[in-house]
């Protein structure tokens, strides 16, 4: 197995405002498109003050990719034209697979403490681009978590770890989502699937590798493939989103929460929507 002793790249998001006006922390975008395809973009939304979400994302249309939203703490209503209505509480995920086209919308509820939730893009191959719209709606009972060594928890939201697998299935671009959580001093060694791009996004304390190479919360560290990576929590021990996922090497047109692969694409998507035709 090929060691790596480094973290290969540090990113540091940004703040922004979304939807109706929701404080957001964007941790990726546009810019990283080519690295860390298939993911599109990663936002962390975390405040223990309710006027900076409870504004929430009033109805929005969605073509072409996927969002996936995990709640660390926290409650989200939703609700679809088509019908299509749940709520997403501390620890649940929704996998909604956007595809041919929906109106959506999300709405947070008041909590009594730090609210935060992550939503994920990830982008659909052209041949899925219009395949029919679907959720998943996995709550946290379901979601199997395995201790590795050191006490190091590793929940399994997709893909499989030590053998356990993740209770999201038959996914259109195979990707693996876990949920790290490490005490204070603790290693934990992963490889990234060869071929596939990979991250680490650290919202706890802060993890290094051995050469010293250091995240910190609010950072994503890009990992590289067919690696072995030993990563360190500091003392205050550190928790983190690993995800890694195969490039579609496609080109990528992206307007807003539609993402396709021509212009013309996204054009043909905004008459839809003007002409009230865009879900069919």
């Amino acid at each position: 197995m090929a060691q790596n002793r480094s973290l290969e790249q540090v990113l540091t998001g940004r703040q922004t405002r979304d939807g109706a006006g929701v404080s957001i922390y964007r941790v990726f975008g546009h810019d990283q498109i080519e690295r860390l395809d298939p993911f599109l973009m990663l936002d962390d939304i975390h405040s223990s003050n309710p006027a900076d979400y409870l504004a929430g994302f009033p109805e929005h249309p969605h073509r072409g990719m996927e969002t996936v939203t995990y709640m660390i703490s926290g409650t989200i209503n939703h609700r679809d034209n088509l019908g299509n209505k749940g709520t997403i509480r501390s620890g649940d995920v929704q996998w909604m697979t956007a595809g041919r086209g929906i109106l959506h919308q999300e709405t947070p509820e008041p909590f009594d403490g730090m609210f935060q939730g992550f939503q994920l893009w990830i982008n659909l191959p052209r041949e899925n681009k219009l395949m029919p719209p679907r959720y998943r709606e996995i709550p946290s009972k379901m979601i199997p978590s395995v201790k590795l060594a050191n006490d190091v928890e590793v929940r399994i939201i997709a893909g499989t770890l030590a053998g356990t697998v993740g209770p999201v299935k038959d996914i259109v671009v195979p990707v693996d989502y876990f949920d790290v959580q490490m005490p204070g001093m603790s290693r934990f060694a992963h490889r990234v699937q060869r071929g596939r791009n990979a991250f680490a996004y650290v919202f706890r304390g802060s993890i290094s590798a051995d050469d010293g190479s250091k995240a910190r919360a609010g950072q994503l560290a890009i990992i590289p493939d067919d690696k072995d990576v030993s990563l360190e929590a500091d003392r205050e021990g550190a928790r983190f989103l690993l995800a890694s996922g195969e490039p579609l090497h496609e080109p990528v047109a992206w307007g807003g929460p539609i993402v396709m692969n021509t212009e013309e694409e996204l054009e043909t998507a905004s008459l839809e929507l003007r002409k009230g035709t865009f879900v069919r």
